[in-house]
């Protein structure tokens, strides 16, 4: 399989969750992916796990919200670039970009002091080269509906 070839941040899609567009910084010094919750809810299902939890996709847009429920697989304590830890609930969801999909377990944190949304860690990463020097080489989102040629 030929690599992804990527830049430092880009536009991705989180299709099982109902996000068609968030920026994410492609962060290789991050284990884990991380993505934006403003509250996480946990609560069970017919007898499963799950969490509930709201996410803004775009900074600094607190009246755009999604709400999104999923299973949860795992808890994990989690050390933020600060150095302070966190127990986060885990989820696994499909992520999206250009054409190629696969699944990628992220934690949920609250991150809005955060210029990025979503971190995409080293976990989810294989496969991938990153350009340090180049962004949104799968384009950009031209509108709230649309996005641009070579995009999701």
């Amino acid at each position: 399989m030929d690599k992804l070839l990527v830049g430092w941040r880009e536009w991705v899609a989180l299709p099982g969750l109902n996000i068609n567009k968030i920026k994410a910084k492609i962060d290789t010094g991050a284990r884990t992916s991380a993505l934006h919750a403003f509250f996480v809810e946990p609560f069970d299902e017919n007898g499963q796990k799950m969490v509930r939890f709201g996410v803004h996709p775009v900074q600094k847009r607190l009246d755009i919200e999604i709400i999104c429920q999923c299973p949860i697989k795992d808890y994990r304590q989690v050390r933020d670039s600060g150095g302070h830890q966190e127990l986060r609930y885990v989820i696994e969801t499909p992520l999206k970009l250009g054409e190629r999909v696969w699944p990628v377990e992220m934690t949920l944190t609250n991150r809005d002091n955060m210029k990025f949304r979503m971190l995409l860690g080293r976990t989810a990463m294989r496969g991938m080269a990153v350009f340090p020097d180049q962004s949104y080489l799968f384009g950009r989102p031209d509108s709230k509906f649309g996005m641009k040629e070579g995009s999701l």
